[in-house]
């Protein structure tokens, strides 16, 4: 009882944060939580009609059908290639950017430069997309153009097989990394300045003080983060991805977002398509789990 009453008061002395957080609470249960009944319909037949309750169950049906579908080896061969492509280029960059902004010393600089990086992320992918097509088109395109020039001739970028997936990720790049720096400048900005202090004194260069300072007192930082990342690991973005896609890409381009979207949507499959994504979904959770699992034997604090 009396631990229930203390609760009580500290609730009513902070009911002001707790009021504060009420928008997001209310975000995760409408948007997050609710929509996860939703996930039954991969073992039914669904139905508008009938309802969750009304349609038929059908157990693991959809999944054995879409493991048999041609288009499966496919679709998770792209899905992977573009999810390595995004591990290895795209998440060390903002880590590398904030290592770098924290070197500089010129104040208004240093926030010069964080504004101008930060601003592509509020750039909607529509409008990236666009930029792209208007800057590699082979019809005026500037890049084309610039190659023209050189005499090195027309390289239709939009169309090629070969292109596809760097144009993806350096799109991701352009847009993501600046956004990305946010976290790591955090987790800088809190470190001990005495421990720079004690390292310039033992003679270390800025080399060794990024090494054997600076590193160290993020690396939990970027290992939880990078489970976080593995957590979305087979998401490769519906919106960019949709928008790149066209008839002589889509070998390359088709992942699991975009043949959700047809299979659910365009074709009404919408258990089929469920099933899909409840697969990659699947995989997220195995990769966070082994990846923090992996993390506490290496004696990090993982996520939980």
């Amino acid at each position: 009882m009396r631990a229930r009453s203390a609760l009580t008061k500290r609730m009513l002395k902070n009911r002001w944060l707790y009021f504060m957080l009420l928008p997001g609470l209310i975000y995760f249960l409408l948007f997050k939580y609710l929509p996860m009944w939703g996930v039954m319909i991969a073992f039914q037949n669904y139905s508008p009609f009938e309802g969750f309750w009304g349609s038929e169950w059908v157990g693991f049906a959809h999944f054995k059908a879409f493991f048999a579908d041609p288009s499966f080896g496919l679709i998770f061969r792209n899905t992977v290639i573009l999810a390595v492509y995004n591990l290895l280029f795209f998440f060390p960059l903002p880590i590398v950017i904030a290592l770098m902004l924290n070197e500089l010393r010129a104040e208004m600089y240093k926030r010069f430069v964080q504004t101008m990086i930060y601003i592509p992320h509020f750039i909607s992918w529509v409008v990236v997309v666009g930029i792209a097509y208007i800057l590699f088109t082979p019809e005026g395109g500037i890049i084309n153009n610039i190659l023209m020039q050189l005499g090195i001739g027309k390289v239709d970028f939009l169309l090629s097989n070969e292109w596809f997936r760097t144009m993806v990720i350096g799109e991701v790049m352009w847009k993501e990394t600046g956004w990305g720096t946010i976290l790591f400048l955090a987790a800088l900005a809190g470190v001990d300045p005495q421990l720079y202090e004690a390292a310039r004194m033992d003679g270390a260069s800025r080399w060794q003080q990024l090494l054997h300072v600076t590193l160290p007192a993020i690396k939990s930082t970027v290992v939880i983060l990078l489970i976080l990342r593995l957590g979305n690991f087979m998401d490769s973005g519906f919106e960019q991805i949709f928008l790149m896609l066209n008839p002589m890409n889509r070998e390359v381009g088709e992942v699991f977002d975009t043949f959700v979207y047809t299979s659910g949507l365009q074709q009404g499959q919408f258990s089929y398509a469920t099933a899909s994504n409840l697969f990659k979904s699947v995989i997220g959770i195995v990769l966070v789990v082994g990846s923090n699992y992996l993390a506490k034997k290496a004696g990090e604090e993982g996520i939980y």
